[in-house]
């Protein structure tokens, strides 16, 4: 008998408190319910919706801040900056990208109408940039484009080494000045520029370098480095040799950086071509006169 009061007395609560619920609802339909903080306490306008019946919280609509003429200023200064940017960018990555098409003009200021660079053009090319024909560093810019014939840079090879070297234009080329000299103080690759320089000066129907071309390029690549140079150059104008062929050329080189200055260490049964042991003997005698 209790269980079934209990049950009743439970059946009406719950009745009483769905009847509330929807009355609350309806009232907040009709935005007449009372505005509350979350401890329950009345408010003005800006507050939050309490439901005593569920535990979510909704907040209010929130009211858009109208604009102000700063923010409309500021807007627009933003619009104008963002525009700007759009244009500036490509002008920027244009101007510090290589281009094949400003490096064929930069080529055919020097050649003309034809697809090579000749002497004539080579000339002014040099006054451009600011080096004389004669400066090594000419030399190492040949390298660098593997030009096949001093006084003479061809189509192919202007685009594959300039390009190379990020370089379309005078300017760009001035830039790596500096660079192309530092390029002297490897080892390497001055040892590379040095056997390079003997097919790059030479006649293409001749295996020697004639004997005046060989001393000018030598003088080029050691004579301020080879402190003998000057006395080497000496023996060459007094020589019988007419020409210097490559294994001659390659082992100066060799000669330069081992044998002391006093020649003291110079080997007469090594592996020396005899152009270098008639040097040595020259020298030697030289010094007693």
């Amino acid at each position: 008998m209790k269980r079934h009061e209990d049950d009743f007395q439970l059946n009406s609560h719950l009745s009483t408190l769905a009847s509330i619920h929807k009355i609350y609802h309806t009232l907040h339909k009709l935005n007449l319910t009372e505005d509350v903080k979350q401890d329950g306490h009345s408010t003005g306008s800006n507050t939050l919706y309490a439901d005593p019946f569920d535990n979510h919280i909704a907040m209010p609509p929130r009211k858009k801040r109208r604009p102000t003429a700063g923010d409309d200023l500021s807007a627009k200064k933003s619009r104008q900056e963002s525009v700007f940017r759009k244009h500036e960018a490509p002008q920027i990555r244009e101007e510090e990208t290589f281009s094949s098409k400003r490096c064929l003009e930069w080529f055919y200021e020097y050649a003309g109408c034809d697809d090579v660079v000749g002497p004539e053009g080579m000339e002014k090319f040099c006054e451009d940039i600011g080096v004389e024909p004669e400066n090594v560093v000419m030399l190492v810019l040949a390298w660098k484009l593997d030009a096949q014939s001093m006084g003479y840079f061809t189509l192919q090879e202007w685009l594959k080494g300039m390009g190379s070297l990020q370089c379309d234009c005078t300017e760009r080329l001035r830039n790596s000045l500096d660079y192309l000299r530092s390029v002297l103080n490897d080892t390497n690759n001055f040892k590379l520029i040095y056997r390079y320089a003997f097919d790059f000066a030479r006649e293409k129907d001749q295996r020697s370098l004639d004997l005046n071309t060989a001393k000018c390029m030598l003088g080029l690549l050691l004579g301020k480095t080879w402190p003998l140079f000057p006395v080497f150059n000496q023996f060459l104008e007094q020589s019988k040799y007419k020409v210097i062929n490559k294994d001659q050329w390659c082992n100066v080189l060799e000669f330069s950086r081992t044998i002391n200055l006093d020649l003291s260490n110079y080997d007469e049964d090594g592996a020396w071509p005899v152009l270098l042991d008639e040097f040595v003997e020259w020298n030697k005698e030289r010094e007693m006169s």
